[in-house]
């Protein structure tokens, strides 16, 4: 890795939460095709719906990202 993009992240990860989610935000967007399929986006957005449908109804729960994250660790 370049010396210049090595500084640039190292400088990204001293910034507070929200700035390094900004930054992760844009740079995950500058590299999203130009072209959108319509299907694709119409299933997403039917997945969305579904899925805080769940949620509005009780019919499923959240929990916490560190309980998440601990499930996670414990299932690789």
């Amino acid at each position: 890795m370049q010396a210049d993009v090595q500084e640039l992240i190292d400088a990204a990860l001293e910034l507070p939460p929200e700035a390094r989610g900004a930054i992760a935000s844009r740079l995950l967007d500058s590299l999203q095709d130009e072209e959108v399929d319509a299907d694709v986006e119409a299933a997403w957005d039917a997945e969305i719906a579904r899925r805080v449908s769940e949620l509005d109804s009780g019919q499923v729960k959240t929990i916490p990202w560190s309980e998440a994250r601990q499930q996670i660790l414990r299932d690789e």
